[in-house]
Protein backbone atom coordinates (compact mmCIF):
# COMPACT_ATOMS: atom_id res chain seq x y z
CA UNK A 1 0.00 0.00 0.00
CA UNK A 2 1.25 3.50 -0.96
CA UNK A 3 1.45 6.70 1.82
CA UNK A 4 1.95 9.63 0.58
CA UNK A 5 3.59 12.39 3.16
CA UNK A 6 4.02 15.83 3.75
CA UNK A 7 6.56 17.92 5.16
CA UNK A 8 6.39 20.63 7.32
CA UNK A 9 7.93 24.07 8.33
CA UNK A 10 11.73 23.52 7.36
CA UNK A 11 11.69 22.02 4.21
CA UNK A 12 11.95 25.37 2.53
CA UNK A 13 14.50 26.60 0.15
CA UNK A 14 14.82 29.31 -2.46
CA UNK A 15 13.69 29.14 -5.66
CA UNK A 16 11.05 26.46 -4.10
CA UNK A 17 8.48 25.64 -6.97
CA UNK A 18 10.01 27.77 -9.78
CA UNK A 19 10.71 24.87 -12.12
CA UNK A 20 6.98 23.34 -11.83
CA UNK A 21 5.45 26.88 -12.12
CA UNK A 22 7.59 27.59 -15.53
CA UNK A 23 6.74 24.18 -16.92
CA UNK A 24 3.51 23.47 -15.97
CA UNK A 25 0.28 25.45 -17.32
CA UNK A 26 -1.75 23.77 -14.18
CA UNK A 27 0.63 24.23 -11.86
CA UNK A 28 1.09 28.25 -12.73
CA UNK A 29 -3.12 28.42 -12.24
CA UNK A 30 -2.82 27.47 -9.26
CA UNK A 31 -0.01 29.42 -7.92
CA UNK A 32 -1.27 32.73 -9.48
CA UNK A 33 -4.63 31.37 -7.22
CA UNK A 34 -2.30 31.41 -4.13
CA UNK A 35 -1.14 35.09 -5.13
CA UNK A 36 -4.42 36.04 -5.24
CA UNK A 37 -5.99 34.80 -2.28
CA UNK A 38 -3.52 35.56 0.10
CA UNK A 39 -2.89 39.38 -1.00
CA UNK A 40 0.84 39.18 -1.94
CA UNK A 41 2.80 38.04 -4.27
CA UNK A 42 4.19 34.85 -2.21
CA UNK A 43 5.71 33.45 -5.44
CA UNK A 44 8.15 36.26 -6.34
CA UNK A 45 9.69 35.14 -2.31
CA UNK A 46 9.36 31.61 -3.12
CA UNK A 47 10.98 31.94 -6.77
CA UNK A 48 13.92 34.79 -6.27
CA UNK A 49 13.71 35.94 -2.35
CA UNK A 50 16.63 35.09 -0.10
CA UNK A 51 16.47 32.07 2.57
CA UNK A 52 16.03 34.68 5.85
CA UNK A 53 12.90 36.22 3.43
CA UNK A 54 11.55 32.31 3.20
CA UNK A 55 12.17 31.62 6.93
CA UNK A 56 9.32 33.99 8.18
CA UNK A 57 6.76 31.88 9.57
CA UNK A 58 3.84 34.13 7.86
CA UNK A 59 5.87 33.18 4.65
CA UNK A 60 7.22 29.83 5.10
CA UNK A 61 3.97 27.94 6.13
CA UNK A 62 2.21 28.87 2.74
CA UNK A 63 5.28 28.23 0.81
CA UNK A 64 5.65 24.51 1.99
CA UNK A 65 1.53 24.27 1.91
CA UNK A 66 1.85 25.40 -1.58
CA UNK A 67 4.53 23.72 -3.00
CA UNK A 68 3.22 20.36 -1.33
CA UNK A 69 -0.23 20.79 -2.56
CA UNK A 70 1.04 21.63 -6.45
CA UNK A 71 2.85 18.69 -6.64
CA UNK A 72 0.08 16.65 -5.35
CA UNK A 73 -2.62 18.14 -7.61
CA UNK A 74 -0.49 18.03 -11.08
CA UNK A 75 1.21 14.65 -10.71
CA UNK A 76 0.04 12.31 -13.12
CA UNK A 77 -0.70 9.16 -10.68
CA UNK A 78 -1.95 10.38 -7.23
CA UNK A 79 -3.61 7.44 -5.71
CA UNK A 80 -2.76 7.60 -1.99
CA UNK A 81 -4.07 4.67 0.17
CA UNK A 82 -3.51 6.89 3.31
CA UNK A 83 -2.20 10.11 3.74
CA UNK A 84 0.12 11.94 6.68
CA UNK A 85 1.78 15.22 7.09
CA UNK A 86 4.28 16.86 9.48
CA UNK A 87 2.73 18.96 11.39
CA UNK A 88 1.99 22.09 9.00
CA UNK A 89 2.00 19.02 6.37
CA UNK A 90 -1.04 17.63 7.72
CA UNK A 91 -2.85 20.49 6.22
CA UNK A 92 -1.58 19.60 2.39
CA UNK A 93 -2.73 15.96 3.48
CA UNK A 94 -6.16 17.44 3.84
CA UNK A 95 -6.07 18.88 0.75
CA UNK A 96 -4.61 16.49 -1.10
CA UNK A 97 -7.26 13.61 0.28
CA UNK A 98 -10.21 16.11 -0.70
CA UNK A 99 -11.10 16.86 2.67
CA UNK A 100 -10.23 20.45 2.26
CA UNK A 101 -10.51 22.36 -1.26
CA UNK A 102 -7.34 24.10 -2.01
CA UNK A 103 -8.71 27.58 -1.60
CA UNK A 104 -9.91 27.12 1.62
CA UNK A 105 -6.61 25.26 3.05
CA UNK A 106 -4.39 27.79 2.36
CA UNK A 107 -6.56 30.40 4.09
CA UNK A 108 -6.15 28.08 7.01
CA UNK A 109 -2.70 27.74 7.07
CA UNK A 110 -2.26 31.55 6.67
CA UNK A 111 -4.02 32.23 9.57
CA UNK A 112 -2.50 29.58 11.35
CA UNK A 113 1.28 31.35 10.40
CA UNK A 114 0.38 34.76 11.29
CA UNK A 115 -1.49 32.97 14.81
CA UNK A 116 1.53 31.52 15.60
CA UNK A 117 3.99 34.50 14.71
CA UNK A 118 1.79 36.51 17.11
CA UNK A 119 2.21 33.54 19.87
CA UNK A 120 5.70 33.57 19.20
CA UNK A 121 5.72 37.50 19.95
CA UNK A 122 3.82 37.24 23.09
CA UNK A 123 5.85 34.35 24.72
CA UNK A 124 9.65 34.34 23.10
CA UNK A 125 10.53 30.80 23.49
CA UNK A 126 12.25 27.87 21.41
CA UNK A 127 12.63 24.70 20.75
CA UNK A 128 15.71 21.87 20.59
CA UNK A 129 16.13 18.82 18.92
CA UNK A 130 17.48 16.14 21.47
CA UNK A 131 19.60 12.98 19.78
CA UNK A 132 20.49 9.74 21.14
CA UNK A 133 18.02 9.20 24.40
CA UNK A 134 15.30 7.11 24.50
CA UNK A 135 11.64 9.11 24.28
CA UNK A 136 10.65 7.92 27.81
CA UNK A 137 13.86 9.72 29.10
CA UNK A 138 13.14 12.88 27.80
CA UNK A 139 9.66 12.97 28.57
CA UNK A 140 11.14 12.01 32.09
CA UNK A 141 13.15 15.34 32.21
CA UNK A 142 10.88 17.30 30.70
CA UNK A 143 8.57 16.72 33.66
CA UNK A 144 11.14 17.35 35.87
CA UNK A 145 11.50 20.93 35.37
CA UNK A 146 8.25 22.82 36.97
CA UNK A 147 9.33 26.55 36.98
CA UNK A 148 9.46 26.71 32.80
CA UNK A 149 7.43 25.51 30.09
CA UNK A 150 9.56 22.48 28.63
CA UNK A 151 6.98 19.75 26.74
CA UNK A 152 8.27 16.84 24.28
CA UNK A 153 7.00 18.24 20.70
CA UNK A 154 8.07 15.95 17.61
CA UNK A 155 8.10 12.44 17.73
CA UNK A 156 10.44 12.11 14.58
CA UNK A 157 11.78 9.01 15.02
CA UNK A 158 13.86 6.76 17.69
CA UNK A 159 16.46 8.54 19.28
CA UNK A 160 14.96 12.04 17.88
CA UNK A 161 12.97 13.63 19.75
CA UNK A 162 12.23 18.09 19.77
CA UNK A 163 11.69 19.36 23.03
CA UNK A 164 9.71 22.92 22.99
CA UNK A 165 9.39 25.82 25.36
CA UNK A 166 10.41 29.09 27.15
CA UNK A 167 14.12 29.82 26.35
CA UNK A 168 15.21 29.30 30.01
CA UNK A 169 13.79 25.84 30.18
CA UNK A 170 15.37 24.84 27.13
CA UNK A 171 18.31 26.03 28.39
CA UNK A 172 18.18 24.20 31.86
CA UNK A 173 16.17 20.94 29.82
CA UNK A 174 19.70 20.68 27.59
CA UNK A 175 21.78 20.84 30.56
CA UNK A 176 19.82 17.70 31.92
CA UNK A 177 19.79 15.91 28.43
CA UNK A 178 23.42 16.01 28.12
CA UNK A 179 23.91 15.53 31.86
CA UNK A 180 21.72 12.24 30.83
CA UNK A 181 23.57 10.84 28.21
CA UNK A 182 22.09 12.63 24.99
CA UNK A 183 24.55 12.49 22.17
CA UNK A 184 23.09 16.24 21.36
CA UNK A 185 21.00 18.72 22.78
CA UNK A 186 20.64 20.96 19.65
CA UNK A 187 18.93 24.50 20.08
CA UNK A 188 16.85 24.80 16.85
CA UNK A 189 16.79 27.99 14.73
CA UNK A 190 13.12 28.74 15.41
CA UNK A 191 11.28 31.66 16.81
CA UNK A 192 8.67 30.35 18.91
CA UNK A 193 7.75 26.85 21.06
CA UNK A 194 5.40 24.89 18.44
CA UNK A 195 3.11 22.40 19.41
CA UNK A 196 3.70 23.35 23.14
CA UNK A 197 1.12 25.26 25.82
CA UNK A 198 2.77 28.60 24.70
CA UNK A 199 0.89 28.32 21.37
CA UNK A 200 -2.89 28.73 23.16
CA UNK A 201 -3.27 31.80 21.93
CA UNK A 202 -2.48 30.43 18.46
CA UNK A 203 -5.05 27.36 18.61
CA UNK A 204 -7.73 29.33 19.82
CA UNK A 205 -7.65 31.79 16.66
CA UNK A 206 -6.76 28.73 14.63
CA UNK A 207 -9.89 26.73 15.99
CA UNK A 208 -12.64 29.16 15.20
CA UNK A 209 -11.25 29.70 11.69
CA UNK A 210 -11.08 25.79 11.15
CA UNK A 211 -15.21 25.36 12.66
CA UNK A 212 -16.41 27.81 10.23
CA UNK A 213 -14.97 25.81 7.53
CA UNK A 214 -16.49 23.75 5.07
CA UNK A 215 -15.25 19.79 5.06
CA UNK A 216 -15.51 16.75 3.13
CA UNK A 217 -15.12 12.83 3.50
CA UNK A 218 -11.73 12.20 2.48
CA UNK A 219 -10.83 9.88 -0.49
CA UNK A 220 -8.61 7.99 1.92
CA UNK A 221 -7.70 7.59 5.95
CA UNK A 222 -5.48 10.82 7.33
CA UNK A 223 -2.98 9.91 9.67
CA UNK A 224 -3.16 12.94 11.85
CA UNK A 225 -0.28 14.15 14.36
CA UNK A 226 -2.43 13.93 17.38
CA UNK A 227 -4.27 10.69 17.38
CA UNK A 228 -1.88 8.83 15.12
CA UNK A 229 -4.28 6.59 14.01
CA UNK A 230 -6.48 6.27 10.61
CA UNK A 231 -9.04 8.86 10.50
CA UNK A 232 -11.85 9.55 7.96
CA UNK A 233 -14.27 10.98 10.50
CA UNK A 234 -15.04 14.77 9.57
CA UNK A 235 -15.59 16.04 13.45
CA UNK A 236 -12.63 13.73 14.44
CA UNK A 237 -10.50 15.12 11.94
CA UNK A 238 -11.03 19.04 12.97
CA UNK A 239 -10.51 18.01 16.55
CA UNK A 240 -7.19 16.61 15.79
CA UNK A 241 -6.29 19.81 14.09
CA UNK A 242 -7.20 21.89 16.30
CA UNK A 243 -5.36 20.40 19.06
CA UNK A 244 -2.68 20.25 17.38
CA UNK A 245 -0.98 23.45 17.73
CA UNK A 246 -0.80 22.55 21.33
CA UNK A 247 0.01 18.85 21.30
CA UNK A 248 3.17 16.95 19.95
CA UNK A 249 3.45 15.70 16.73
CA UNK A 250 3.47 12.52 17.07
CA UNK A 251 5.52 11.49 13.97
CA UNK A 252 7.21 8.04 14.99
CA UNK A 253 4.00 6.79 16.17
CA UNK A 254 1.63 7.34 12.84
CA UNK A 255 4.75 6.26 10.69
CA UNK A 256 4.82 2.84 13.34
CA UNK A 257 0.91 2.82 12.27
CA UNK A 258 0.70 3.06 8.68
CA UNK A 259 3.03 0.57 8.61
CA UNK A 260 1.05 -1.42 10.97
CA UNK A 261 -1.61 -1.04 8.44
CA UNK A 262 -0.06 -2.25 5.67
CA UNK A 263 2.24 0.81 4.02
CA UNK A 264 5.00 -0.47 2.40
CA UNK A 265 5.85 2.26 -0.02
CA UNK A 266 6.24 6.05 1.33
CA UNK A 267 6.54 9.19 -0.94
CA UNK A 268 7.13 12.17 -0.12
CA UNK A 269 5.30 15.30 -1.60
CA UNK A 270 6.93 18.73 -1.21
CA UNK A 271 9.78 20.33 -0.58
CA UNK A 272 12.92 18.20 0.41
CA UNK A 273 13.80 14.79 1.72
CA UNK A 274 13.53 15.02 5.34
CA UNK A 275 10.64 12.82 5.80
CA UNK A 276 11.87 10.10 3.67
CA UNK A 277 14.83 9.99 6.01
CA UNK A 278 12.25 9.88 8.95
CA UNK A 279 10.61 7.37 7.32
CA UNK A 280 13.96 4.96 6.57
CA UNK A 281 15.11 5.49 10.60
CA UNK A 282 11.19 4.31 11.95
CA UNK A 283 11.09 1.45 8.99
CA UNK A 284 14.41 0.20 7.53
CA UNK A 285 12.10 -1.85 4.72
CA UNK A 286 10.22 0.71 4.06
CA UNK A 287 10.56 1.88 -0.03
CA UNK A 288 10.61 5.59 -0.14
CA UNK A 289 11.15 8.14 -2.80
CA UNK A 290 9.19 11.49 -3.75
CA UNK A 291 6.88 13.05 -6.44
Amino acid sequence: MKAIVFPGQGAQFPGMGKELYENNPKAKELFEKANEVLGFRITDIMFEGSAEELKQTKVTQPAIFLHSVVLALTADEFKPDMVAGHSLGEFSALVANGTLPFEDGLKLVSQRAQAMQEACEINPSTMAAILGLEDEKVEEICATITDEIVVPANYNCPGQLVISGSNKGIEIACEKMKEAGAKRALPLPVGGAFHSPLMEPARQKLQDAILATEFSNPSCPVYQNVSTTAVKDIEEIKNNLIAQLTAPVKWTQSVQNMVADGASEFVECGPGKVLQGLVKKNHREAEVSSI
